[in-house]
Order: C-alpha cells, then structure tokens, then sequence
C-alpha cells in the first residue's frame, strides 16, 4: 500500500473540496490512488457534499438530550427552514444531541470526530446528511450542563434552545425558569453578574441625558438619580431582576426564593444567531437577466 502522505490528502482536497478527514479515508480504501480515490468520494456523495460547505446555513435545529443533571444542546443549521422542519434532518439532528450527551465533548469541534452507533463518525454523517438532503449543514456549536443540581433543558419550536442550573427547589421550577429565559433572554444571572463597564457606560448615558437643570442639583441628590435609573437597567438585563414569566408579580428572584432554590447559571442558543443571511431579491434577479 502506498504511504498516505499529508501531500497526498492536500493534493486530493483541492482537486475535490472534500474534507481532510474524508480525503485521508478515500485514500487509505483505495491504497493512495488519487484517481480512485476521488471516484470514491463522489460515489460516497462527499466531494459534493463539501462543495456546499461555502452556503450560508443560517436555518436549522437546536436539539437536546438529557440524563439527570447531565444535558446539552446542539445547533445543527441548514440553509432553508424547510430542510429544518424535514423528519431526516430532526432524526439527524436528535442523534448527534444523544452522541454529545454520551461522549462528554465540552463542544462542536470535538463533537465532529464522536463515532455513532452506526460506526461513523459525527463528521461522516454530516456529510452523508448533506449529499442526502442537498442543503449545507453545518453543527455550529453546543451548551453542556454536567451537575448534581436541578437541570432543565427546554427547546422552543425546535428554534431556542435553553439549558439552567439550579440548586434546591425542583424540577417544575427549573422548567419555569428555562422557559422565561427562553421568552425573555436575559444576558446576565444576577445584578453581581452584570460588568462594571456596563454600569459606567449607562451612568455616562444617563448623565448625558439629564436637563443642565438637574445636572446642577446637589451632588448626593443626582447620585440618588442616577442610582434609580441604573437599578432599573440592571434589573431588565439581569435575570433576577426580571418579572417571571410564569407570575409577573414576583421577580425572578423572589419566584426563587420562594422555591427555596438559586439559579446557578443558564445558557441560550438561538438558531443562526450572529449569522448574516443572505435575502435574495428574485424579482431584480429576473429584471436583471431581461436586461442582457
């Protein structure tokens, strides 16, 4: 068998846009023959698969699996919301949450080369996914909880996806909590939780806002003032200091309180978020090409 050298696989993304792990495999089941080996690779469907890798995949799925106090969540997207909603893309996706929860992988880039039951690789069946179902696919990345506390994983329309820690109280409440701040996405815990830096920069606006009437008032009195407002912002970005979802006349904290439990931390993935969707404008698109 030829010597599968890492010039070889170079030489054998560049002619076929598939992956290293892919290139690396087509060579060493065709015994270094580059030939052969790019014919294996468009057989298996993967040198295609890879050529969708430049789409924007901004749709897709936040999946889940939990066992106890151990739960992830995975967003795995598409490019159309209509792949998203298809039953092999949410049996595709359900698998890889179930490999992540099993593994213990801390994320999406270890997540990538987990065998699955099925003996392949999570990469593999990513591919084999996109040749399936014709969209880029990517898994973009993953939460872990792993505790001896409350958990609670809640996903919303397949779209949000929120994982929260808690300590004391139970179940029902962790729900609760995972379901406003999957309504509400607080960016912080509590008010502690919130950057000092933050704090200063509303200050700053806040003061900038006042009338040079108010400004002038006693140094005690516009400190007073200020500290009002800040209190306020502090409570609207924090999830303590937010009305519950579930009883708005309680706050986070008092709903918690009364529980006898303490919100630990939470994290919240939304599909495609920070990703730049591209909007196609068909109608110009065909006044355009009328034009020619």
């Amino acid at each position: 068998m030829a010597e599968i050298t890492a010039s070889l696989v170079k030489e054998l993304r560049e002619r076929t846009g598939a992956g290293m792990m892919e290139c690396k495999k087509a060579l060493t089941e065709n015994n270094g023959d580059i030939d052969a080996a790019a014919e294996w690779l468009r057989k298996q469907g993967l040198a295609k698969a890879d050529k969708k890798a430049g789409r924007v995949a901004a749709e897709g799925r936040i999946a889940f699996a939990q066992d106890g106090g151990k739960a992830v969540l995975v967003e795995i997207n598409s490019e159309t919301d209509f792949v998203a909603k298809d039953a092999n893309f949410i049996a595709f996706a359900d698998t890889i949450a179930q490999a992540a929860l099993a593994s213990g992988v801390a994320d999406a880039e270890a997540l990538k080369s987990v065998a699955l039951p099925s003996g392949e690789t999570v990469e593999e069946a990513r591919a084999a996914a996109i040749a399936k179902l014709g969209e880029n696919i990517q898994i973009r990345r993953m939460s872990r909880i792993d505790t001896a506390n409350n958990v609670a994983a809640y996903v919303h329309g397949g779209k949000i996806g929120v994982l929260v820690e808690v300590a004391g109280g139970d179940a029902d409440f962790a729900r609760g909590v995972a379901m406003h701040v999957a309504a509400m996405n607080p960016p912080y815990n509590k008010a502690a939780d919130v950057p000092a830096e933050f704090v200063a920069k509303e200050k700053e606006i806040e003061l900038a806002k006042m009338s040079e009437k108010d400004k002038a008032k006693p140094a005690e009195i516009l400190e007073k003032i200020i500290g009002g407002k800040i209190a306020k912002i502090v409570n609207e970005v924090s999830l303590y200091g937010q009305p519950y979802v579930l009883n708005t006349d309680q706050t986070v904290e008092q709903a918690a309180k009364a529980a006898g439990a303490d919100v630990v931390g939470f994290s919240r993935l939304l599909v495609g978020e920070g990703i730049e969707k591209v909007v196609e404008d068909y109608a110009a698109e065909v006044a355009k090409a009328m034009q020619v």
